[in-house]
């Protein structure tokens, strides 16, 4: 398994040769610069940290321009951990760019669902309210906390209640991808993926067997400008 840590820009629609209509969505993937491995024998387990985007040293607490200054790197925004066979030999200051994944390639994607603040059950769960005549006083409430004779001294966890909509880890299966630009850093997937605009993704080869054959993706539209032929 591999992955690659990105940025969610937003979304669009692109094009095949045949008039296909593919919405895509664009995730901006900086160079991933591996800052650490580590190791079975000193973590007990076996992954790369990398580094995304560069920042300012003088913003940067001093414990981590010490694994910086050590790898050899500029100071990073964010540190993520990488795990799966495939990510284990890259060392340590070398690049991950976005070509590691390759058209067509079947993928999830896991990002921070977008933050709905302090959300009811109605909203938040889907409940049905309460009817709206006849002098009724309930409408959208969370109902009875009775749990039929078990555990009355407390709420039994796993209750559905009002509190924090969304902001959380959310994942996507079986994306597929659309379109890889190493040069220019990014990569177009199909549908959309977690998160708000300008969110942290990552990107990681797909964990669940696919059934059936799914459709290749379709040649895209080159729409680079051609350069002309310089005049003699």
């Amino acid at each position: 398994m591999k992955s690659i840590i990105g940025r969610k820009m937003g979304m669009t629609q692109v094009y095949a040769e045949d008039g296909t209509m593919y919405a895509v969505t664009v995730i901006e993937v900086l160079p991933n610069v591996v800052t650490l491995k580590k190791t079975l024998e000193r973590d007990g387990y076996e992954a790369i940290q990398v580094g995304y985007e560069d920042k300012k040293e003088s913003r940067v607490t001093n414990p981590l321009k010490g694994i910086y200054k050590k790898a050899g790197v500029s100071t990073k925004e964010h540190l993520y951990e990488l795990k799966g066979n495939e990510m284990l030999g890259f060392e340590v200051g070398s690049e991950i760019k976005a070509d590691l994944f390759q058209q067509g390639e079947v993928i999830d994607v896991i990002g921070t669902s977008k933050g709905r603040g302090y959300a009811g059950v109605v909203k938040r769960w889907g409940h049905a309210i309460g009817p709206k005549g006849h002098g009724s006083g309930y409408h959208r409430g969370q109902g009875s906390f009775a749990n039929n004779g078990r555990c009355n001294n407390r709420v039994i966890p796993g209750k559905k209640m009002a509190g924090h909509m969304g902001n959380q880890s959310a994942t996507v299966l079986n994306q597929r991808i659309v379109k890889v630009d190493a040069e220019k850093n990014y990569i177009l997937v199909s549908g959309g993926v977690p998160g708000p605009k300008k969110g942290i993704v990552m990107i990681r080869s797909a964990v669940k067997a696919q059934k059936g054959n799914a459709e290749a993706i379709k040649p895209l539209i080159d729409r680079t400008p051609k350069q002309e032929a310089a005049a003699e």
